[in-house]
């Protein structure tokens, strides 16, 4: 799952409500064993509440979704390049198939790490070569010490991840805020376009503000002041704790439904549902929170007809966390762009329809080259 701003009051309501159960759980068989309570239906009762607090996915996620032939996992196996920054971080970047291959670079979306592109990188290393990293407080790559979360800041860490690639231009796939760092990129390095950067593709993502282009885009922007932003702070400010819901709404399943609705549209696998809440779970509240309140600085719609580079616009039809009209905005405002709308595809249609989402961008990544 990506943590976008709807995302982040799910995960808070389903943490809420994890700590809740487990804390009630443990208060029913406190108050049983000292005798206030009297029966062994609040025994049954208060045990019930403890074991589903701890592994309560066990028991949900075989009911909800069936097993795949190929589930994801935490593949990092390629060549690795480290890369310090300026800031005091160092960016993790991984390097698979041939070397004379057409580089794309593969830009992920805030939440998840690199991990989250396990099938682009099995599906398109084949001819291409894929580069993935890990934007800095995520996965491997280490946290900038002056707190920058910015879409800014990682913009300029993918020039230097460009750098990195050799001497081809590259094409730039973005997925959610990984899109909204590419178009960042293009504004503030507009001479790498048609030189170092031969095409973008921009993944369920946006050019403005999430909040604006969300399923409740006509309540959120209004919640950003008073709810949103207090919210986020708070989150920055008890961290551990916050990382402690998200881990228990992990074990006890409530995280897979939060995922579930923001993130998949009911074809994924057990395995891309587990694997997309795991990956949700191993990131930093505090870092999440961070870059979430940057996203609400994000503004690129005065880029969108500066781009003269070929663009591939790919979403899922029911994304409610960036929704089409996002993509079709940036369709109609970029000057060499195609549409590709995957149905049925939420927000993750990379994992949950990843063959076709693979297929799409490998022909677009063969016209460019």
């Amino acid at each position: 799952m990506v943590f976008m701003p709807l995302n982040f009051l799910l995960v808070w309501l389903v943490g809420l409500l994890s700590i809740g159960i487990l804390g009630g759980g443990i208060y029913i068989l406190y108050e049983w064993y000292e005798g206030e309570l009297v029966g062994t239906s609040y025994l049954i009762g208060g045990l019930a509440m403890v074991l589903w607090s701890l592994g309560g996915r066990f028991i949900s996620l075989p009911l909800l979704r069936r097993q795949g032939a190929d589930e994801p996992k935490l593949m990092r196996t390629g060549t690795v390049q480290r890369l310090p920054r300026p800031d005091g971080s160092v960016l993790h970047v991984e390097f698979y198939g041939p070397e004379d291959g057409q580089p794309i670079i593969l830009s992920h979306g805030w939440g998840p790490n690199s991990a989250v592109w396990y099938y682009a990188k099995r599906q398109l290393s084949d001819r291409f070569r894929v580069i993935v990293w890990d934007l800095p407080g995520l996965g491997k790559s280490t946290r900038p010490k002056n707190n920058d979360y910015s879409v800014e800041k990682y913009a300029r860490d993918l020039e230097a991840v460009v750098a990195s690639a050799g001497d081809k231009p590259v094409i730039l796939l973005g997925h959610s805020m990984g899109g909204m760092i590419n178009l960042t990129f293009c504004r503030l390095f507009p001479e790498h376009l048609g030189r170092r950067v031969a095409g973008l593709i921009l993944a369920d993502t946006t050019y403005t503000n999430p909040l604006k282009t969300s399923i409740l885009s006509s309540v959120l922007p209004k919640l950003q002041k008073p709810l949103l932003e207090p919210l986020l702070y708070l989150t920055m400010l008890l961290s551990p704790l916050f990382w402690l819901m998200t881990w228990l709404s992990y074990l006890n399943g409530s995280l897979h439904i939060s995922v579930e609705i923001s993130g998949f549209k009911g074809t994924e696998t057990r395995g891309q549902l587990d694997f997309a809440a795991f990956l949700s779970a191993l990131g930093s509240p505090g870092v999440l929170a961070r870059g979430t309140l940057a996203m609400f600085n994000f503004e690129e719609t005065t880029t969108l007809p500066t781009i003269n580079v070929p663009v591939l616009v790919v979403c899922g039809a029911t994304d409610i966390a960036t929704k089409p009209v996002a993509s079709d905005r940036m369709k109609a405002e970029l000057p060499q762009a195609e549409l590709v709308t995957i149905k049925p595809g939420g927000h993750m249609v990379l994992m949950e329809k990843n063959q076709l989402f693979s297929e799409v961008v490998s022909a677009f990544c063969a016209k460019c080259g």
